[in-house]
């Protein structure tokens, strides 16, 4: 798309959209949501990000390449489930911490290091894979 009112409010759209894809992958565990929808809103945000401007300029604005993010949440993923064998429990069992920060209790557990972790290979993976649909034959993959 090339119009100018489609160009300038794209920006904005994406960060409305990237801040909402955080929001629906932390709080995914226990409610709707969760890492492969957030990454998904996510990946989303980056296919306007092209289709408004290109895919080049997409993939400068990620400053890594998508498919070493989805990389690195597989290797966040696995880390997560191997942290309670160290514990002495069995694979991929859920350990909490409770963190007091402000004067409140936030919880920490490892199904939301997972979770983050499945963010970064379904954003890493769908974004690669559009980033390359909608470059044009000269651009670099």
């Amino acid at each position: 798309m090339n119009t100018v009112i489609f160009r300038t409010i794209a920006p904005i759209i994406v960060a409305i959209m990237l801040v909402f894809s955080v929001y629906v992958c932390l709080r995914g565990h226990n409610e709707p949501g969760g890492g492969f929808i957030g990454g998904l809103i996510a990946a989303l945000a980056i296919v306007v990000l092209g289709i408004s401007s290109s895919a080049a300029e997409a993939r400068r604005a990620l400053h890594f390449d998508p498919l070493s993010i989805a990389g690195a949440g597989v290797l966040l993923a696995g880390l997560s489930g191997l942290l309670s064998i160290f514990n002495g429990n069995p694979f991929m069992t859920s350990i909490w911490l409770y963190l007091n920060i402000g004067g409140s209790i936030v919880p920490f557990s490892t199904p939301m290091v997972f979770d983050i972790g499945v963010y970064f290979v379904v954003f890493g993976t769908i974004a690669s894979i559009t980033l390359a649909l909608e470059s044009e034959n000269g651009e670099e993959l």
